[in-house]
């Protein structure tokens, strides 16, 4: 199935879920992820984001709301869904949208943004969202083609500090911009407070992952808090 104008305005002031576990923690199986994206669901997330092939495949079976779905590859540089084979492989397995890097850094298979968003769109029909990290990211991936642009990357490309919560700063300079197609904020929004200023800064939905889905980092919270 893929998304209509219509299915993406329905995320418009929504919460998106991001399930995701890492290599050798005890939740990274692709079935609990899912299960955990449905329970997300359950709770009101209108789409999920999820990454890895069999994550993808088993969450579309667990829920029926749209399925953002993206390829990890390594842990530097480019690596969030890197090239046209990891996009193209997301789309197959059922994503309804391509999560991929957005940035202007170059890509690993040496092709290009336009390239790489162009052969989702041609191949698959799939939408493609953009993960940026600084205007002139947001700028070239709107460019480029990208229907979603997101905040993802922001203060981990060394273009922007890293900010304690959400880079309400740069939702604010993208959402000035006027690009036209729905800015999705993501990235350290750990409270429902930061959750509502993403979308008083301009977000059109939002992205919390860790917060909701992640038991080893609020674990850690509370325990460090606790510890004073």
């Amino acid at each position: 199935m893929l998304l209509s104008a219509t299915d993406l305005e329905k995320l418009r002031g929504s919460l998106i879920v991001s399930a995701q576990a890492y290599p050798g923690e005890p939740m990274r199986n692709p079935q609990t992820m899912a299960q955990v994206a449905a329970s997300a669901v359950i709770g009101g997330a209108a789409a999920v984001r999820v990454q890895g092939i069999a994550d993808i495949q088993f969450t579309r079976s667990a829920v029926e709301v749209p399925v953002i779905g993206l390829f990890k590859d390594g842990h530097e540089g480019v690596f969030i869904t890197p090239t046209i084979h990891h996009a193209l492989a997301v789309a197959n397995a059922g994503a309804h949208i391509v999560a991929l890097d957005g940035t202007s850094r170059e890509r690993p298979d040496g092709k290009s943004l336009t390239e790489t968003i162009t052969a989702v769109h041609e191949r698959t029909g799939a939408l493609v969202m953009a993960d940026c990290g600084s205007l002139n990211d947001a700028l070239a991936a709107a460019e480029a083609g990208a229907d979603l642009i997101g905040t993802t990357l922001a203060g981990y490309t060394g273009e922007r500090e890293k900010t304690e919560g959400p880079d309400l700063e740069l939702l604010a300079q993208i959402a000035g911009a006027q690009l036209g197609r729905p800015l999705i904020a993501e990235g350290r929004i750990h409270t429902p407070a930061q959750a509502k200023s993403a979308l008083d800064a301009g977000a059109f939905a939002v992205v919390v992952g860790t917060a909701i889905t992640h038991p080893a980092s609020i674990t850690g919270w509370f325990d460090q808090a606790m510890r004073g």
